[in-house]
């Protein structure tokens, strides 16, 4: 799988159908809001032959902090490891190094991240946030 963070080979259609239709976590997005998130982060885009099956992105000050969020490979091409690649290639990029903390949320590939080194909260404690879950879906 090709990995590349050229916006403009990104498929937004396809972006935006997985996340308002398939994800468990964006549910009704509506497109303007996909590409106004895809605008202000860094996107990794996975490509098969031209095709793009995978995305993810980051949103981050490239100095202290970046929080990585809407990572997916389209249903037909999971379980063939292509996440591996897509999370190399997050880790590896050189404005995503010596951050002092990388943050993401994920309820079912758990395990996938803690190869990459990530942990559950070591003070969750401290950590606060307003999350409003349903907020693509309320009418």
């Amino acid at each position: 799988m090709e990995i590349s963070t050229d916006k403009s080979r990104l498929e937004l259609a396809m972006i935006h159908k997985f996340l308002s239709e398939q994800s468990t976590w964006a549910i009704g997005i509506p497109r303007a809001t996909v590409e106004r998130s895809i605008e202000h982060s860094l996107c990794f885009g996975g490509y098969e032959n031209g095709q793009q099956i995978a995305f993810a992105r980051v949103v981050s000050d490239y100095a202290t902090f970046a929080y990585l969020m809407d990572v997916f490979v389209l249903p037909q091409h999971q379980h063939r490891g292509l996440s591996l690649p897509l999370l190399e290639a997050i880790k590896a990029h050189p404005q995503l190094q010596g951050l002092r903390r990388f943050m993401l949320a994920s309820s079912n590939a758990r395990g996938l991240y803690q190869r990459f080194g990530f942990t559950a909260l070591g003070k969750p404690e401290i950590m606060m946030e307003i999350n409003v879950a349903d907020i693509y879906v309320r009418n």
